[in-house]
């Protein structure tokens, strides 16, 4: 069983199971243990998972933490558990707590379907006050499943993580304040945009007019999107695409065009495993990347140096491209992200090319 299917099989257990497990030491045995089973730990060896690690904290004596993943010796993961039911907002400042005077880089808080992940991004030693990863088992997406899997024990690797900790906690919070944005415009916001395009002085009554033109233009917008996607989908499907040999598609886009390119996150996440296979042989600030209507290219410094080019516009049709010299194309199709560990000989072969 591959990692996919074993976290999939320990999120299928909780609508059957959660009902019936009144305490949180049966949301640890039936829901959480499993969890860190699938991530490759055994849980019945104290030397990789320690239950009630003790975290004294300052005159306070005694202080447990539920469990704590064990690298060498030392804490490098701390889980903090709750019962099922319960939210997690009221005990995020125990893991705080823990974490402060432990050497563990990692804190988990997780009520058997929340799992929020954290580390000390803004301070050292000091855990964050926000995750840098939220996921829930019941809604799980496959760049979540990805992320995740950077936790389990034959790929764990505290570099790589904190080489993507920063942009996923800060693409989490920007996605939420656009979520709230969308559904309900700020007056700044209102006035931001509207300047663009009315002179007058914005009185509430210009406001609360241009919040209702706001909503429907975010509204419009977002169903034009989701059209061009399912447009390109259905094209990628059915059209074989033609080799592109030109170095003029990575340069120079059609304005119209470039306004019509959407990032999306299977590409992101795509380009954060393809960057970590990457740091081990160059730079990781050269290490960018370029979109474009018919595909997402990863390049060392700019479009003269490309690694490779990824074909993610429709997800059942998933084709990584390499270029030799004269700029004909090698495709491989692939199934899934994870599939793109299994090029990481070839991606390092490429980006040496540049060093």
């Amino acid at each position: 069983m591959d990692f996919k299917d074993s976290i999939m099989s320990v999120a299928s257990r909780i609508e059957k199971l959660k009902d019936n497990l009144p305490t949180e030491e049966a949301t640890k045995n039936a829901l959480i243990l499993p969890f860190l089973s699938a991530l490759g730990y055994d849980v019945f060896n104290p030397l990789e998972v320690l239950p009630e690690m003790v975290c004294d904290i300052g005159k306070k004596k005694g202080e447990k933490i539920d469990y704590a993943i064990m690298q060498n010796g030392k804490p490098v993961i701390l889980i903090e558990c709750k019962h099922w039911a319960q939210d997690l907002n009221l005990h995020d400042t125990q893991l705080l707590r823990y974490f402060t005077v432990s050497n563990a880089k990692f804190g988990i808080l997780t009520n058997g379907i929340i799992y929020r992940f954290y580390t000390d991004l803004v301070e050292t030693n000091i855990m964050d006050k926000k995750p840098f990863l939220e996921l829930n088992m019941l809604e799980l997406r496959e760049a979540q499943i990805e992320e995740l899997k950077k936790f389990h024990k034959s790929y764990f690797d505290v570099d790589n993580i904190l080489s993507t900790a920063s942009e996923l906690k800060y693409m989490g919070e920007l996605k939420t304040i656009i979520a709230r944005e969308f559904d309900t415009p700020s007056q700044d916001l209102v006035k931001l945009l509207g300047k663009k395009v009315y002179d007058g002085t914005f009185t509430s009554n210009v406001v609360e007019q241009f919040t209702a033109l706001l909503k429907r233009a975010i509204s419009s917008y977002i169903n034009d999107l989701i059209s061009n996607r399912l447009k390109a989908a259905i094209g990628n499907d059915t059209v074989e695409d033609a080799p592109v040999n030109n170095e003029k598609s990575e340069e120079a886009q059609e304005p119209e065009n470039e306004n019509r390119i959407v990032t999306t996150e299977l590409e992101l996440n795509a380009f954060y495993i393809i960057k970590s296979i990457l740091r081990k042989v160059i730079d990781v600030n050269r290490i960018v990347f370029k979109d474009t209507m018919s595909y997402f290219v990863v390049n060392i410094d700019h479009t003269r140096k490309p690694v490779c080019r990824l074909y993610f516009n429709n997800e059942d049709n998933l084709r990584v491209v390499f270029l030799d010299e004269e700029r004909n194309e090698e495709r491989i199709q692939i199934e899934k992200l994870d599939d793109l560990y299994n090029l990481a000989d070839r991606f390092i072969k490429e980006a040496q090319k540049y060093v």
